[in-house]
């Protein structure tokens, strides 16, 4: 039958390309009357539609998706509801396209009755036959198209002893059966095959308040503990309870945490609600997001003093006076009081160790252009910013405070907020002599994330628009864990002190221990680098593999926004280093 005699007068697929934009829709127009269309030939055009799509798959399901949920309007009899149940039954003989179709249709039927009842009431019994034949075995659809089945059409047990006591006067098999034994022995069948969260989800729907502990242990042993926690709220707080003592006893603290926090027993559990929220906040000040394990402690001083203990054994001094002096707490020794012994009990490397003899702050012109005459004198350089954080999830990252360079010596760090302020095309020019450069090589670490926060930071800036001679530490490296700190400990035989990377580096003037780690992250990666050189220079005469840094050198490398991929210009060059 072809289109025309069935009064499809438009295309099934439109390509439409705007501005490079590539669009695929299902025109309205083509399905604006459903009455004369079987669920087959219907069915049939979607298939066609969904073939003749140029769009990535994804795109174009929830495309197709979107035109079904719209033309459900146009008239389908004798419903919406019961179309969608006959198309259903016949998507099986679709072969590969039943099961992605068999979602769409129903996930479309799902939209559309939030505003539209229709014929929904009518068409729960014959959900509720469908549900009956799959389960059966004589109409094959998956697992989830059977929950999805029951759950949008709002099947009831109502609904399958109707449609049992219509079976039973054909088919001998029902004739003892009733609708809560048939759907007890399908949710066996389920537990057996270890389809735990099938099993689970027509438990709920169907209120049936089956199985103890040891259901609830064989999905833990399974590592289903999304069905688990699923049943467990459903059975309620005692089975709540019993889950939460199994994830304390496999030592899943994290899963027994957020159990407690969801279900409200903190009462049941104050110590391992605690104890929770004591390892969550270490995880963070390990992290060095010493901010949000405070905002995590919502004011309980049992929680503030355990941070102090915490920025006391990180060796972060301030951050003690500053927790002690906002919080009133008494009995905790000062900075300055602090055993140097306990602070730094793991050796971090300090400035002094890597030949540094000067960090300059760099905040006027004068020594802005001091800064930049030193640095042109240098043949490598390392390059680093900060930062402060941001919290606050989906929103804009704080615009980048300062910059650091370092030489083998000196370290020049550049307050760039103050320096774009006050003289934008002075601090331009500068550091485009810096960074732009071919005869200087810009080390870094992780330098593609510091480069789009620079160019995002300072858009009217030309000097973080392109960038010469760069080397990413992280590129020749690329086995090693633990970050720059975690290589320079295998490099130099320590690592950083890294508590103090997210702190507010907005504050003007920064702490004596905040200029000393952002001195150290650029200083370190010339060391490394020295490293490297060496290495390379000698080869495997020491029997260690010789380490190829140079094709990781990228000549030039463009930052421009507009650009959807950077373009690297990768060459081998012979840099000429001290």
């Amino acid at each position: 039958m072809s289109s025309a005699s069935m009064g499809w007068n438009d295309k099934i697929v439109k390509q439409l390309e705007e501005e490079n934009h590539e669009s695929w829709t299902l025109t309205l127009h083509s399905l604006s009357d459903l009455s004369h269309i079987s669920p087959i030939v219907f069915l049939y055009l979607i298939k066609e539609c969904y073939a003749s799509g140029t769009l990535k798959a994804t795109r174009k399901f929830g495309a197709l998706q979107h035109q079904v949920h719209q033309v459900l309007n146009n008239g389908p009899r004798p419903g919406p509801a019961t179309f969608v149940i006959h198309c259903l039954y016949a998507l099986p003989i679709f072969d590969i396209y039943c099961e992605g179709f068999s979602h769409l249709i129903i996930s479309s039927l799902r939209r559309f009755l939030k505003a539209n009842l229709a014929d929904s009431m009518q068409a729960k019994d014959l959900a509720a036959h469908l549900f009956v034949d799959m389960v059966q075995g004589y109409v094959y659809h998956d697992e989830r198209i059977l929950v999805k089945i029951v759950e949008v059409y709002d099947v009831r047990l109502t609904n399958l002893e109707n449609v049992i006591c219509q079976l039973k006067a054909t088919d001998i098999n029902f004739r003892q059966v009733t609708a809560l034994t048939f759907l007890e022995q399908y949710i066996f069948k389920l537990i057996k095959s270890q389809s735990y969260m099938t099993a689970v989800t027509l438990l709920e729907h169907f209120s049936i308040h089956q199985f103890g502990k040891s259901f609830l242990l064989a999905m833990m042993e399974k590592k289903e503990f999304r069905a688990a926690e699923k049943w467990a709220t459903f059975m309620g707080k005692p089975m709540l309870c019993l889950l939460v003592q199994e994830y304390i006893d496999r030592q899943m603290l994290k899963y027994a945490y957020m159990t407690i926090k969801k279900n409200n027993l903190r009462q049941e559990f104050a110590d391992v609600y605690h104890q929770c929220k004591e390892s969550s906040m270490k995880q963070l000040a390990e992290k060095g997001c010493w901010d949000v394990a405070e905002s995590k402690a919502k004011g309980d001083i049992q929680l503030i003093e355990y941070l102090v203990y915490l920025a006391m054994e990180a060796g972060y001094p301030e951050k003690v006076d500053e927790l002690c002096d906002r919080y009133s707490l008494q009995g905790f020794p000062k900075a300055k009081e602090l055993d140097a012994t306990f602070l730094h009990r793991k050796h971090y490397l300090c400035l002094k160790e890597l030949g540094i003899e000067d960090v300059f702050w760099v905040d006027r012109v004068d020594s802005l252009h001091t800064a930049t005459y030193r640095i042109e004198e240098s043949k490598v350089v390392g390059v680093d910013c900060e930062w402060k954080p941001n919290y606050v999830k989906g929103s804009k990252p704080n615009k980048v405070s300062i910059m650091q360079i370092a030489s083998s010596r000196s370290v020049f760090i550049i307050d760039l907020i103050k320096l774009s302020g006050d003289v934008p095309h002075i601090l331009d020019n500068c550091l485009s002599r810096i960074l732009q450069s071919s005869s200087i090589l810009k080390l870094g670490y992780n330098f593609q994330c510091d480069m789009k926060q620079l160019a995002s930071s300072y858009e009217t800036l030309g000097c973080f628009k392109h960038f010469e001679m760069l080397l990413d530490i992280q590129n020749v490296y690329k086995e090693s864990s633990g970050g720059l700190s975690g290589l320079a400990e295998e490099i130099l035989g320590a690592g950083l002190n890294k508590t103090r990377r997210n702190s507010n580096w907005e504050q003007r003037p920064l702490n004596q221990n905040q200029l000393e780690y952002a001195a150290l992250d650029a200083a370190v990666l010339v060391h490394i680098f020295h490293h490297i050189r060496d290495q390379s220079q000698q080869g495997t005469a020491d029997g260690n593999d010789k380490i190829e840094w140079k094709s990781s050198i990228i000549s030039h490398l463009d930052n421009a926004k507009t650009t959807k991929k950077n373009v690297r210009n990768r060459t081998r060059c012979r840099v000429e280093t001290n």
